[in-house]
């Protein structure tokens, strides 16, 4: 029986090794090169061999992906990844799995994939690229797109109510969440070092750039002349402050539930292993879609058993000394059979 964790010798590896022999074919500047170029930047950092990590992707212009490592992987059906994942880790815990997503990929006809992954707290660590509009179909609205939002297929504007990814996942009781920016690689590998060495469900969304269709949407926590006073980032065992001044503090809201934001005030001290989600979760409201105070890093970090690891514990509880195909032999040929009664 494999062990569940990755009992590998560390090889040396650089971010050259994980580029494939592929031409990388995004429109020109889109936040996704930056991406690429940063989880490519990072991989060495893991100190696996190539053909023991996999990237498994969706439908959409993040989910070509795996094209573009050079590792192992599957650009697979329209939401389903996480499925697909779950499988892969399950079976196989001697690998680091990895999802690459989008917002209408998972969100969407995925929804539902997606929250199972992270409630069951299967071994995966997914990057959900966020840009807030359909890229590949040509910028149709999309799960997360604010509302109010003009595109071509709501020429009048959106009436749906955008989903808040983290959370979602927190309401999935996702073990581990955390948020980052295409453009800011140092911040970015650093939330993906954490994820990496998460056991269990890691969530990372990552606000990307589309340029061609939404152009701009996360100009407000980008630019350097606004960003100061509307980006908040959170540091374990720090109090949280923000501002060009550090004149902002996240304190307990009046009335003592909840998070808000006020200047000056006793800032609440930020702790990732806090066991109630409660408190993430807060954070992740601190913000709507106007991104006035957007929290980035990482927001939950905690720890309860993997579904790799329960279902593998179940595996060694009921090993008996017989071969698969003994096993097989007997369920086929156990003694319950049905009679059914033919309609006249």
């Amino acid at each position: 029986m494999a062990s569940p964790t990755i009992p590998l010798t560390p090889v040396t590896l650089t971010a050259k090794d994980f580029k494939s022999d592929q031409e990388v074919r995004w429109c020109p500047g889109c936040g996704d090169y930056a991406i690429l170029a940063a989880v490519q930047g990072f991989l060495p950092e893991l100190g696996i061999a190539r053909e023991n990590i996999v990237f498994v992707s969706g439908i959409g212009c993040s989910s070509r992906f795996p094209y573009y490592l050079n590792t192992y992987g599957m650009h697979s059906i329209h939401g389903r990844a996480p499925a697909i994942a779950t499988g892969l880790s399950v079976s196989r815990p001697d690998l680091s799995v990895w999802v690459v997503t989008g917002d209408g990929d998972a969100l969407s006809i995925g929804g539902n994939h997606l929250i199972h992954a992270l409630r069951r707290n299967v071994n995966l660590k997914i990057l959900l690229f966020n840009n807030r509009i359909y890229g590949l179909t040509k910028g149709q609205y999309s799960p997360t797109s604010e509302l109010g939002k003009v595109t071509k297929s709501t020429p009048a504007g959106s009436a749906d109510a955008p989903f808040n990814p983290l959370s979602l996942a927190l309401g999935a009781e996702a073990s581990f969440v955390g948020r980052t920016i295409d453009s800011d690689r140092k911040h970015l590998q650093s939330v993906l070092r954490a994820a990496a060495e998460h056991q269990g469900s890691a969530l990372v969304e990552i606000y990307q750039n589309c340029n061609i269709f939404n152009d701009g949407a996360f100009e407000l926590i980008k630019d350097s002349t606004s960003r100061d006073d509307h980006l908040i980032r959170l540091e374990h065992g720090q109090p949280i402050t923000f501002g060009a001044e550090r004149q902002f503090s996240v304190v307990r809201a009046d009335g003592g539930f909840g998070l808000e934001v006020h200047e000056g005030g006793q800032a609440v001290v930020h702790d990732v292993a806090v066991e109630n989600p409660a408190y993430a979760f807060a954070l992740t409201r601190l913000s709507g879609s106007d991104l006035g105070t957007t929290p980035i890093g990482v927001l939950r970090d905690v720890h309860r058993p993997s579904y790799g690891e329960l279902v593998q514990r179940q595996l060694r509880d009921a090993a008996v000394d017989v071969s698969p195909e003994q096993l097989l032999n007997e369920l086929l040929q156990q003694a319950d059979t049905w009679t059914t009664k033919e309609t006249p």
